[in-house]
């Protein structure tokens, strides 16, 4: 008999082990819930800060969040408060089950259900009933599973990401912002408190909704605090005075234009790194949207700044408003493709250097011509005779731009656009020279890039706007010098009225019916672009570049910085000189074909002129224009008279018939007029040859 005993034991321990290992199968049978779950798409500042984020498929706002990336006092908080021995249990606490059995069966309902965090993660992982003991078993069996399949930290990350906030609220980053407007990095104890309250009973404890139930579930929560020696009662008594937030703050809308782009370019990315400078983006935000109410109905502003030296864009406003839908706010003006204006001239004038055509002390004819059919007119209708091409840039005169653009041919202008990665759009197949004053189409982006490089002493710069982007290797598209000959030039431009007079290489640039204001610019590190108009294109009566965007350009370069960076000397080898200095092609522009007519200041026939019919009275007065005194006067080639130094002369006719009458002047120069001598005794002015 004294042997039963020890098989009683045998047994039982044989039972238990039994049950032991049929626990173990049913933990491990279990099946687990997908723990993966997407969150929000976000768009990140280059320093982390958040630009815009999106809400995930079912319209609910879930921030990616670790334990690591959480206010560890918050976390110290959650756990004394809600699972007090997290770290030691194994999924269930066996302790609070057993008082949660004694208060069921004392009070014949269930007053606390003892869950653990672990218990709360599995509830959140399916959604399940949690008022049933059917319910709550299940809640224990994934709980028991979940901790032998995941770590603690694991565990306690799923709980940050999911616990409910009210509405569309989950997870305690999208709390964070929603309430206090900050990542949940560091919060006082009055926020830790209340963000532990809510996912208790997220709609009753809403305290936009709900503040007597919110302050006090905070403050018991601060209570229990100080009963666990989390917070000292001093702590505590400040954080239960702290007032509660009456309403929920909407999620950041930073460059949303650029932040739409970038998702749409890459869908699958959940958080997109940008080169924006937050709080630059931020100022010049608010900058478009004073312009933009101050300048009139229906017009938007579109700013984009980058650092010419990297190619990085610090800032990209795309409208004076994501939300005003009067003003066309949800298009973005830095992509759309308008005509530029006279924003074209620099290149123009620099291909020219480059190719040696000109120089900016290059003497040009501002004078009515035409190419063709083409008759280009200056801004105001008028003419100032012989200039500089730098006094023609400055004053962007309309012919001399035209006449350089002929010379280098329209097609090497948009070749050079697209080889900078502009782009351009043409009406009809080839470029004419209209494309010079802005008859063709190209972006913000574009002309700002364009510029960029001018900066980068022409350079091609490819702006970018994805942090830690590999940049393209440069291509030198513009000779340097030629390059910064623009940019000297540019410089020398007068500021608008009241801005600062530091030196900033800009142009501006009104396009045709006054649909279109610019203002682009460089200093020694950044370039800044401004557009301003009406997105769909209708006119903006008395908008010019000069008057309504300049001010935007110089006081986005105040609000990026207080001030500017010096611009860079000349390259070695850069032609410094007077007209008179510079070699004699360079002294006078005469374009392709040159060799085929006339200088500007080549002698002309004044009087008679080309075809005129001429009375047979024995005397003839002959006028000369321009030209270099003394001149020789030739009929059919022979002399009628020489050396004279006035440009008018009286000689005898020489008969009667058709007469070719030549001047040449002391430099060689000639001009012919060919005439007939009447018999008659008529004379006539008018033309005689051809229609």
């Amino acid at each position: 008999m004294r042997a039963w005993p020890f098989f009683a034991a045998a047994a039982l321990l044989f039972a238990i082990g039994v049950a032991h290992d049929a626990f173990d199968r049913w933990v491990d049978d279990t099946s687990l819930p997908p723990t993966a779950i997407a969150t929000s798409t976000e768009v990140l500042a280059r320093d982390g800060t958040l630009l815009r984020a999106y809400t995930v498929d079912d319209g609910r706002w879930r921030l990616a969040l670790t334990p690591e990336e959480t206010d560890p006092a918050f976390l110290r908080m959650l756990v004394a408060y809600e699972d007090k021995r997290f770290a030691q249990h194994r999924g269930v606490d066996p302790l609070a089950v057993l008082r949660a059995v004694r208060q069921a069966v004392t009070q014949g309902r269930v007053v606390s259900g003892g869950s653990t965090l672990t218990m709360q993660v599995a509830r959140l992982l399916e959604d399940g009933p949690t008022g049933s003991w059917k319910g709550k078993l299940r809640q224990t069996r994934l709980a028991l599973a979940l901790e032998r399949r995941l770590s603690k930290r694991d565990i306690l990350a799923i709980y940050l990401e999911r616990a409910p906030y009210g509405g569309n609220i989950e997870g305690l980053r999208a709390a964070s912002r929603a309430w206090f407007g900050k990542d949940p990095r560091r919060l006082t104890p009055a926020e830790a408190a209340l963000l532990i309250a809510l996912p208790q009973s997220p709609e009753t404890r809403r305290p936009d909704r709900n503040r007597a139930a919110a302050i006090a579930a905070r403050d018991r929560v601060l209570a229990r605090m100080v009963e666990a020696g989390v917070l000292d009662a001093d702590t505590a008594a400040a954080a239960m005075r702290e007032p509660v937030p009456s309403t929920r703050r909407a999620f950041p809308t930073v460059a949303p234009h650029l932040a739409d782009r970038l998702i749409a370019e890459t869908p699958d990315e959940r958080v997109v790194r940008t080169t924006i400078d937050a709080e630059t983006q931020r100022k010049l935000e608010r900058l478009a949207t004073r312009v933009a109410r101050e300048a009139g109905d229906r017009l938007s502003v579109a700013i984009l700044v980058a650092d010419h030296r990297t190619g990085e864009v610090l800032a990209s406003v795309g409208s004076a408003g994501y939300h005003d839908g009067p003003r066309g706010g949800y298009l973005d003006m830095t992509r759309a493709l308008r005509s530029p204006g006279s924003t074209l001239k620099p290149f123009v004038y620099g291909l020219a250097f480059d190719l040696g055509l000109a120089h900016p002390e290059t003497l040009i004819e501002d004078r009515p011509v035409a190419f063709g059919t083409y008759a280009p007119q200056n801004f105001d209708g008028g003419f100032r005779g012989t200039v500089t091409l730098r006094d023609a840039l400055q004053l962007s005169l309309n012919i001399p731009a035209v006449e350089l653009a002929e010379a280098i041919t329209p097609d090497r202008l948009t070749t050079f656009m697209r080889a900078a990665g502009a782009p351009v759009e043409i009406p009809g197949r080839r470029p004419g020279l209209a494309v010079v004053l802005g008859g063709l189409g190209t972006s913000l982006e574009g002309l700002t890039q364009l510029y960029a490089g001018l900066a980068e002493q022409g350079a091609a710069v490819e702006l970018r706007y994805r942090l830690g982007a590999v940049p393209v290797e440069r291509r030198q598209l513009m000779r340097r010098e030629a390059a910064w000959m623009v940019g000297d030039i540019l410089a020398g431009l007068a500021p608008p009225a009241g801005a600062p007079a530091d030196r900033i290489a800009y142009k501006t640039g009104t396009s045709y019916g006054h649909r279109d204001a610019w203002a682009i610019g460089f200093d020694g590190r950044h370039v800044i672009g401004v557009w301003m108009g009406r997105p769909d294109g209708t006119s903006v009566p008395g908008a010019f570049g000069a008057a309504l965007a300049a001010p935007v350009l110089f006081e986005a370069f105040t609000r990026l910085k207080p001030a500017l960076d010096r611009l860079p000397p000349p390259p070695q080898g850069t032609l410094i000189a007077a007209t008179g200095q510079l070699p004699r092609p360079l002294q006078r522009f005469r374009g392709r074909d040159a060799l085929f007519r006339p200088a500007p200041d080549a002698p002309s026939i004044a009087f008679p002129p080309d075809g005129a019919v001429l009375a047979s009275v024995g005397t003839l007065v002959l006028k000369v224009r321009d030209g270099v005194a003394p001149f020789t006067w030739l009929a059919d080639g022979r002399p009628l008279a020489s050396a004279e130094r006035e440009r008018e002369v009286q000689v005898s006719l020489p008969g009667r018939g058709f007469v070719t009458l030549s001047v040449v002047d002391a430099e060689g120069r000639s001009a012919r007029s060919l005439v007939r001598i009447d018999w008659d005794g008529t004379s006539s002015l008018h033309p005689v040859f051809g229609d």
